[in-house]
């Protein structure tokens, strides 16, 4: 089969990245693929969709590293094909990285993802689902039994009331966002700070206030899900502890974190299973969970990164269950044509 990934650009992609290392996983697999951006969809006068897809100039890689020096380097080639030559779309591109210097580009993936899928292309995360999804605001979605009580507002007057109110202070951060940035802890609504940080995160939309979690000084845990379920490979599961640096609040990998590995709790299968049934109605193949206690500050239903991390921390190469599982679905639509819709295939 062949599988195009959809990423913001190929100068951002890193050797790091889940992306490069899905990539690898489904050559190593005897798969086809290539790499699409925003600028690279066609929707022609007959109606037709095609796409200028980016391909590398082998098919045989056995370390990222070389595969990713090829997609950098000049002798990748760009090919003008049919979506109907693609099988699996995978968008992996994040929207708030183009959110403000490319606002166009923010929901090309979703948008031409849902074109796609109509001309009978598999497309995950199911793009419907991902447009409903744009930003933290799909979070209040989920059952109150698995978030911590939340503010979100554009008003300083309303924000100041609801840091009074909860004693261990609030983490302030933009609606629309990720990778830790413009993240703050407040202290108390007398913070000398705070009219600064309103100043500089407000300008990005509305904000979120949500109830300082003291456990979270420790750094969260991220849980991969697939197909609504916990990802599991060799009886391990796919989680890592994401510890933040010295004096950071954020645990972010982007921010200075660092990965640990955990053991798997009750506390967090049962906050996994809290959540599945709205992901599978939402055709979320797959996405991270970030969990503090007893509680999830987030659902990463974009780009979810961290893959790479796990393989090396448990020797345990979760990529090859996500290509399978492709597989899986792609033998799945062979079978039933167009009787099974992309939302529903999504999470088979």
């Amino acid at each position: 089969m062949r599988i195009a990934f959809f990423v913001n650009s190929i100068e951002g992609e890193t050797v790091n990245y889940s992306t490069t290392h899905l990539a690898l996983a489904a050559l190593n697999r005897g798969h086809e693929i290539c790499y699409l951006t925003p600028g690279d969809f066609v929707l022609r006068p007959d109606d037709s969709l095609a796409v200028r897809a980016l391909t590398l100039p082998s098919n045989k890689y056995k370390k990222a590293e070389t595969l990713f020096k090829d997609l950098q380097g000049g002798e990748t080639r760009v090919e003008p094909i049919d979506i109907s030559e693609i099988d699996v779309l995978l968008l992996r591109n994040d929207p708030s990285e183009d959110a403000a210097d490319r606002p166009w580009a923010a929901q090309v993936g979703a948008i031409f993802g849902r074109l796609a899928a109509a001309r009978g292309v598999i497309v995950l995360n199911d793009p419907d689902g991902l447009i409903r999804a744009q930003n933290k605001l799909y979070f209040q979605e989920f059952p109150t039994s698995v978030r911590p009580e939340t503010l979100i507002s554009k008003s300083i007057d309303e924000i100041k009331a609801f840091i009074e109110n909860q004693k261990k202070g609030v983490i302030l951060k933009p609606l629309q966002g990720s990778g830790g940035k413009n993240v703050f802890k407040i202290a108390s609504p007398k913070d000398s700070n705070l009219n600064q940080i309103f100043e500089a995160v407000s300008g990005e939309g509305y904000l979120i206030a949500q109830g300082f979690m003291p456990e979270a000084s420790a750094g969260d845990v991220r849980f991969f899900l697939m197909n609504g379920r916990p990802l599991q490979r060799d009886g391990k599961y796919a989680a890592f502890r994401r510890a933040p640096a010295k004096d950071e609040i954020r645990s972010n990998i982007h921010a200075g974190g660092s990965a640990e590995t955990i053991e798997v709790t009750d506390t967090m299968l049962r906050i996994a299973e809290t959540v599945r049934p709205k992901l599978i109605q939402d055709g979320m193949f797959l996405v991270g969970l970030d969990i503090v206690g007893d509680k999830l500050l987030e659902i990463n239903v974009f780009t979810p990164g961290g893959l790479n991390n796990l393989s090396l921390m448990y020797d345990v190469d979760f990529t090859q269950t996500v290509i399978a599982a492709l597989e899986e679905k792609v033998a799945i639509k062979a079978a039933y044509a167009s009787s099974i819709g992309n939302r529903e295939l999504a999470t088979l």
